[in-house]
């Protein structure tokens, strides 16, 4: 058992409604230039979950499951500093009331927090509903490894996941090995706490290589040479641990996109493949 402060790690509600899809009239175009009207961010998915490939789909940055968000942009900052994957939601409202869930991960730029919720729930739910998210775990430390630093993590994913100490560093399993030199989108931000980043697949060469077409919603993946402690960096021998959030995309410079879990600067993190590394399998039962 790894050995935390969760002792002193605050449980606070805070509060968002079910978001509407959002669209817009003008194109978007490929990295060679074919425009395209495709389904995006927002609303209730109801049939991609996490466990699915998010790879391949006629959509661009597709959310699975619930999206979130408070309209008071203070309260959804709130929704998505304090909120950790793995965190409980419950609907507050609507004919799904009282129906529980998790949290699946944050999309910067819009400020969604995702959500996973049955299938037989997501049939009650409506655009509108009020969710209660029950943060917990913004805060939390690896108490034998101050070197890496945890952002975004519940104190149940942290249990959940395939974690082995030996040798003064941690072992951890992944379902896949990403590149740094291929993460895009929401490189350079300021702060790993919010948002995401992503996995461009543009380069079809790496992508096979690295096994990156096969990609799930809800993947546990590494992305190498990455320092995400403070911000998004390329720092080579850095190693970031983060979980799969959306779809792939046809935007330049964009891809699956991954929020940050555990993350340190120098190699304490040695991650390995374990094909069972998805929030599926933690959490859904």
């Amino acid at each position: 058992m790894l050995n935390t402060n969760y002792d002193v790690l605050p449980k606070l509600l805070t509060q968002g409604q079910v978001r509407h899809s959002k669209g817009t009239e003008a194109y978007r175009h490929t990295i060679d230039g074919e425009p395209y009207t495709l389904p995006a961010t927002g609303g209730i998915t109801y049939n991609a979950h996490i466990g699915d490939c998010c790879v391949g789909w006629a959509a661009d940055h597709l959310e699975p499951g619930v999206t979130v968000r408070n309209e008071n942009d203070d309260y959804n900052a709130a929704i998505q500093g304090l909120s950790c994957v793995g965190n409980e939601v419950i609907v507050h409202s609507g004919d799904a009331k009282g129906a529980r869930g998790f949290v699946t991960g944050k999309h910067g730029g819009c400020e969604h927090l995702l959500c996973y919720f049955s299938d037989e729930d997501m049939e009650k739910m409506s655009i509108g509903d009020v969710i209660d998210i029950r943060t917990q775990g913004q805060g939390m430390k690896l108490l034998d490894y101050p070197q890496i630093l945890l952002r975004n993590t519940s104190p149940e994913l942290l249990k959940a996941m395939n974690i082995i100490e030996e040798n003064g560093r941690l072992k951890v399993g992944v379902a896949k090995i990403v590149p740094g030199c291929i993460m895009g989108s929401g490189l350079g931000a300021s702060n790993a706490h919010y948002g995401d980043y992503d996995i461009t697949l543009h380069d079809k060469k790496i992508t096979a290589e690295y096994g990156l077409d096969k990609l799930r919603f809800g993947d546990i993946v590494a992305v190498m040479d990455a320092d995400t402690r403070f911000g998004r960096n390329y720092i080579t021998g850095a190693v970031t641990i983060g979980v799969v959030v959306h779809s792939d995309c046809i935007l330049a410079g964009h891809g699956p996109g991954v929020t940050t879990l555990m993350t340190c600067k120098t190699p304490e993190i040695e991650p390995f493949i374990d094909e069972n590394a998805n929030l599926k399998n933690y959490f859904v039962k």
